[in-house]
């Protein structure tokens, strides 16, 4: 089965809350939305899927967001000094595979994953995720089951120490694919 990636979105960031301000069109990844605006406090995804981060560079918080209208709740998602980057999720078809592993360095027990799963404990018997490699597709991994708490994207590649890459989740107990949802 083959896979296909489409790269499609526009996300507008303005400086204030409300939409207000001066504003900034995005289409494509922006590490650094600070040389463009000196904050953003709003913003609107007209297009496609995002992640948003509190730091430049892709770092700090993340944040998911799909098509609609984000006024004035920065705050109560985590955003408490606004959006400072944001990635485009590219659209993809096809399979998804994630091989995750308990420990860092692709060690201890370790699952495939080609669907969603809400809760690693009680589904695979897993204390935690610290380490995977992300075959196929685009993934959200959360701290808490049920797909809650902060969550971190990742796309295809391997990645060996989730803590070294600076994820800030205590720990990480559910994935879901980005699917169908953009």
């Amino acid at each position: 089965m083959s896979s296909t990636t489409i790269n499609m979105g526009k996300i507008i960031f303005y400086e204030d809350r409300n939409f207000q301000g001066r504003s900034y069109e995005c289409m494509s990844d922006c590490p650094d939305t600070t040389s463009v605006l000196s904050r953003c406090q709003s913003c609107r995804v007209e297009s496609g899927c995002f992640m948003v981060y509190e730091r430049p560079n892709f770092m700090g918080n993340q944040l998911f967001m799909k098509r609609g209208e984000y006024a004035d709740n920065m705050s109560m998602m985590g955003m408490s000094s606004g959006i400072r980057s944001c990635r485009l999720i590219p659209m993809h078809r096809g399979q998804f595979r994630m091989r995750i592993f308990e420990r860092e360095n692709f060690s201890g027990q370790s699952n495939e994953l080609v669907d969603d799963c809400d809760n690693i404990m009680e589904r695979l018997r897993m204390s935690d995720c610290m380490s995977c490699s992300v075959i196929d597709g685009h993934w959200l991994l959360f701290e808490q089951p049920h797909f809650r708490g902060r969550m971190v994207y990742l796309k295809p590649g391997e990645y060996r120490s989730l803590r070294e890459m600076g994820i800030s989740l205590s720990r990480i107990l559910s994935m879901r694919r980005i699917i169908d949802i953009c």
